[in-house]
């Protein structure tokens, strides 16, 4: 007897196989991007910086310096160097620059400026700042560097163009420095930008190099100038102190001898009234002692004496001729 099998639908084993291969791959890739999260999810931020967390590309959060984690495909931290003094600078170049906004792009002339007479002048700065504000940085303006840039250039013309060309090569120098590190900083806070301008200074200010002679020449014949008033100025201050030091002291000695004749006279006057005093009370005394007084200071500056008694009559009276140059005293 044969036996006949029919032809009946599939034993149901043979259709779960496929479908459990499915999901242990579903699986294994799930373990798999498990563990690469796990390995490579950790990221590390500086201590200068913050990290910005963005989850499908919205602000999730801010992390500190140290490690945090992020989810792989989801997250992405951005570091913001917030406690970084970054700068800017316009007209030149310092190489192993990291920001790529610090240099002026090629074919840029940022430092050729006009001055508010209509002079032309070589003007480099740079603009030192912080990053004080990262949700403001990040999500407040598009390319925050690039802006500062253009409002950098835009108030450093604005400044220059409202001084003459000597102001700007000479003696203007902090005033521009103040002048526009306050208008910037106002323009970035009105912009909203999360910046804190530090700084602004100029750098090496000079005229262009085809009129370079003429202002060198300018330059030296005021230096010649300044150095001729000085040194006037110098003659005059040793002058007029000396001078004024002269009259003083003629002054004082005058006074010195007004005082000294004054005071003399007083005396001599005084002396003269008590004198006249005691001649009154007895004149013929007082005569006598003058006439003693007055003596006694004339016969000591007297070289030679000769003394005559008036009361010899008879004896003949004659006086020593020996030296004609001298003539004795006689009384």
């Amino acid at each position: 007897m044969q036996i006949v099998r029919s032809s009946g639908p599939a034993s149901p084993s043979f259709g779960i196989r496929p479908v459990r291969f499915v999901l242990g791959i579903i699986a294994c890739v799930g373990i798999a991007l498990t563990l690469f999260s796990l390995l490579f999810g950790f990221r590390s931020i500086p201590t200068n910086s913050v990290g910005v967390k963005l989850r499908f590309g919205a602000l999730s959060g801010i992390e500190d310096p140290g490690l945090t984690y992020v989810i792989p495909y989801v997250d992405e931290l951005v570091i913001v160097p917030t406690q970084r003094l970054l700068k800017l600078e316009f007209g030149f170049s310092s190489p192993g620059a990291t920001n790529p906004y610090q240099h002026d792009r090629e074919g840029q002339d940022t430092e050729t400026m006009i001055t508010g007479d209509l002079n032309t002048a070589l003007v480099p700065w740079v603009v030192q700042y912080r990053i004080t504000d990262p949700k403001m940085y990040l999500f407040g303006v598009r390319e925050p560097e690039q802006t500062l840039r253009d409002l950098s250039e835009s108030v450093m013309r604005e400044v220059i163009g409202d001084r003459t060309v000597d102001e700007v090569l000479t003696i203007g120098r902090h005033d521009i420095e103040t002048a526009s590190l306050k208008r910037l900083a106002e323009l970035c806070s009105d912009y909203k930008l999360g910046l804190q301008i530090q700084q602004v200074q100029l750098a090496t200010v000079r005229p262009p190099a085809v009129v370079q002679a003429a202002f060198n020449e300018v330059n030296q014949a005021q230096q010649e100038k300044q150095t001729a008033i000085n040194q006037a100025w110098a003659v005059y201050n040793d002058a007029v102190p000396n001078a004024s030091g002269r009259a003083k002291e003629r002054l004082k000695q005058a006074e010195a001898y007004a005082f000294n004749r004054v005071n003399q006279a007083k005396g001599d006057a005084e002396k003269f009234t008590l004198l006249l005093t005691e001649y009154r009370k007895a004149p013929d005394v007082t005569r006598r002692r003058i006439y003693l007084e007055q003596m006694q200071t004339i016969l000591p500056s007297l070289q030679k004496k000769v003394i005559v008694d008036d009361s010899l009559k008879n004896i003949l009276q004659t006086l020593p001729l020996t030296n004609p140059e001298s003539t004795p005293s006689t009384r």
